[in-house]
């Protein structure tokens, strides 16, 4: 049944469809957008155990030719060869601008075939099925498409917005505690930049999946409709990504995403009341703590630092970050960079309790 279909306008507008159960009817969306087309489905190799038979069948089943494309899963996938692996599939199967891409999985899939859309042909038509609670939150939505390369994480991209996003919150239910911990901790981070009313329901588990994912999604939207391009307001969606994606690059990726953005988010929080605004950590902790995540940063001040200076929102010797007024309530902060190392040694001390 469908919960909620939230409404975006940007630069090609399109529908997020919310409920559960409801992969059965998803040809039945795709049509209209595309008609009769030729399909193809890039899944990692989980998903495709899962489902992946099952969503060529449903789409076969109603009149599409249906291909697929299955690449390892996890974060070193979201790289150039597989990029130009799957734009070569595409290529040799003589698929044409009348056809489309379908994103089956998590944010390195829904990344990696964002991207392909943007640079086959110069641009086709891709549907995104966010299989994790974090694509489903974060990834699928606002046409953020990107690849890693060795010098860091999403540092080749584009802004490329889908023509659907279909989320099945029962798709779900298959995931590993661990992944699905992952999309907790940016809907966490929801809450804390935004909406002080989801950071309180989130505080009551279980929480609803369904009412959940359609607020976070709903915050997304309303901010990317404002800063679509990413020059402003829509930083503030990236609280704890700054330094988190320091922590995966030196993790080698080791640490998730989900679990490298909660350390992110407490850094931040410890960073705020030097900066002049609140103390919230330990409350952040709290909750944290109650999700699962481990927050100690096995890093020093020297690690992050250099590995923030190849970060997408460093600009020339400044580099912003969001820092938290109160919880739902965070700001922009642009700081020197020689700011950012002297704050960093501050908050990476050992006499420092940011581990609290």
């Amino acid at each position: 049944m469908i919960y909620k279909t939230i409404h975006v306008e940007a630069s090609r507008s399109y529908d997020i469809i919310i409920g559960r159960d409801i992969l059965p009817q998803i040809a039945g969306s795709i049509r209209p957008l595309t008609g009769d087309c030729r399909l193809c489905i890039l899944t990692d190799s989980t998903v495709d155990a899962l489902y992946g038979d099952k969503l060529v069948d449903l789409l076969t089943d109603a009149g599409f030719a249906a291909d697929k494309f299955v690449i390892p899963a996890g974060e070193a996938s979201k790289c150039a060869d597989n990029l130009l692996d799957f734009l070569n599939f595409l290529a040799e199967c003589k698929y044409t601008r009348s056809d489309a891409l379908i994103a089956f999985g998590g944010g390195v899939v829904g990344d990696l075939c964002g991207l392909s859309a943007a640079l086959y042909l110069r641009g086709v038509k891709y549907i995104q099925i966010p299989t994790t609670l974090l694509a489903a939150v974060d990834s699928s939505v606002g046409g953020k498409t990107a690849i890693d390369i060795p010098a860091g994480k999403n540092l080749v991209g584009a802004f490329y917005q889908p023509v659907l996003v279909y989320c099945d919150t029962a798709l779900m239910d298959t995931l590993s505690p661990e992944i699905y911990r992952d999309g907790c901790a940016e809907v966490i981070k929801y809450g804390v930049i935004l909406d002080k009313q989801l950071y309180e329901i989130l505080q009551r588990q279980p929480f609803e999946r369904e009412y959940v994912v359609s607020r976070c999604v709903e915050i997304k939207r309303d901010v990317v409709q404002q800063d679509e391009f990413d020059n402003g307001l829509r930083g503030l969606l990236n609280f704890g990504h700054t330094f988190g994606h320091a922590v995966e690059k030196l993790s080698d990726f080791a640490v998730s995403h989900g679990a490298a953005v909660a350390k992110g988010m407490l850094l931040a929080a410890r960073m705020a009341p030097l900066c002049g605004l609140c103390n919230v950590a330990d409350e952040l902790v709290e909750l944290l703590h109650q999700y699962g995540f481990d927050l100690s940063v096995d890093y020093s001040a020297d690690e992050i630092y250099e590995a923030i200076l190849s970060d997408k929102k460093r600009r020339g010797g400044d580099i912003t970050v969001v820092l938290p007024r109160a919880i739902g309530n965070c700001t922009l902060v642009t700081l020197p960079v020689e700011r950012l190392y002297e704050l960093l040694k501050q908050i990476l001390t050992e006499d420092y309790e940011y581990k609290a």
